[in-house]
């Protein structure tokens, strides 16, 4: 995102609006405002139909898993025979299917197989439905030494895959989005600072604020245990900035709104553009503050990843050629 683009053009949105007839500056159209902002900060905003879309798959991951548990003793499933077994086979087969993802963003002759971002979410969705078929093929039971060794394997595996998951996040713009850059993050922390400073009513202390909150969040220490030890501050510190600002910015538009005679809906309009874009700031620093310890923990979560992966496969074949040939 370059943000001098941006700023520019929203702030001329937020500026070019005609004077009222008593000549003062009218109040611009708030929807507008709100929907320019965030579509040109859309990367660091959570879609709701991408958390309801998450939490429905959780869910209903979950429900299979309760479900099986609680039939366990009736299913009569066994991993010799049967279903059983073939869930094992599925299960196994979709494991596998996980090594495209690598293959594919590694070898750009495989482009036929489909997008780096396609394979990218079927590696999340099969690191997780291959683990619940396999979980059923065992049907929540021990076996031997060999089965039980794949087994540990494998849910490691996927731990550290959702653990993948989530620092992958915290360091892109966007779930699939290119990787982000502490540079780029903190110019778009001065774009949104001019978007809201092109407010005539918000005050040059809310500006100061955002500007003290930023500065802060740029100076946020980047070690492994520091930069652990600060999140939580960074949060709480956070939340306190964004709630005393829009306490600020609500006592300012109340004055000005008495002042130029606007009416409870422009005020509500302003309040909100004023508070969405806030937030956005409060997230975009956030965002700044933390992106080099997580950076750090990525490295270090690929360091551990990829060798246990391949020790579940070597624990895989051991155990499939040992239930087969002995």
């Amino acid at each position: 995102m370059t943000s001098s683009a941006i700023s520019e053009l929203t702030i001329a949105h937020l500026s070019a609006r005609p004077n009222d007839e008593s000549g003062n500056r009218a109040a611009p159209s708030a929807s507008s405002i709100r929907r320019r902002a965030r579509a040109d900060f859309a990367q660091y905003r959570t879609r709701p139909w991408t958390k309801l879309a998450l939490l429905a798959f959780g869910f209903v991951v979950a429900g299979v898993l309760w479900t099986a548990w609680l039939n366990r003793q009736d299913s009569g499933l066994t991993p010799e025979s049967g279903i059983g077994y073939w869930l094992g086979i599925a299960g196994s087969s979709l494991m596998v299917l996980l090594l495209l993802y690598p293959l594919r963003k590694r070898m750009p002759f495989l482009r036929a197989l489909g997008s780096v971002a396609f394979w990218f979410r079927a590696h999340m969705i099969l690191g997780v439905l291959g683990p619940l078929l396999i979980v059923l093929h065992s049907n929540f039971r021990l076996g031997s030494i060999n089965s039980n060794m794949a087994l540990a394997a494998m849910l490691i595996v996927a731990a550290s895959g959702v653990a993948g998951r989530y620092l992958y996040s915290k360091i892109h713009l966007g779930l699939y989005g290119r990787k982000a850059e502490i540079k780029e993050i903190l110019a778009d922390a001065d774009a949104l600072t001019g978007i809201i400073g092109a407010d005539r009513v918000v005050s040059d202390r809310i500006i100061a604020q955002l500007n003290g909150f930023a500065d802060r969040g740029a100076a946020a220490p980047n070690g492994v245990i520091t930069g652990l030890l600060s999140l939580p501050v960074i949060g709480w510190r956070a939340g306190a900035v964004r709630a005393r600002l829009i306490a600020d910015a609500r006592q300012a538009i109340t004055a000005e709104s008495k002042r130029l005679g606007w009416s409870r809906r422009v005020r509500r309009q302003r309040l909100a553009v004023v508070a969405d874009l806030v937030t956005l700031h409060v997230a975009v620093v956030r965002k700044a503050a933390a992106l080099a310890f997580y950076e750090r923990l990525f490295r270090l979560w690929h360091v551990f990843h990829l060798p246990l992966f391949f020790l579940l496969v070597v624990a895989a074949i051991i155990h499939i050629f040992a239930a087969h040939f002995f």
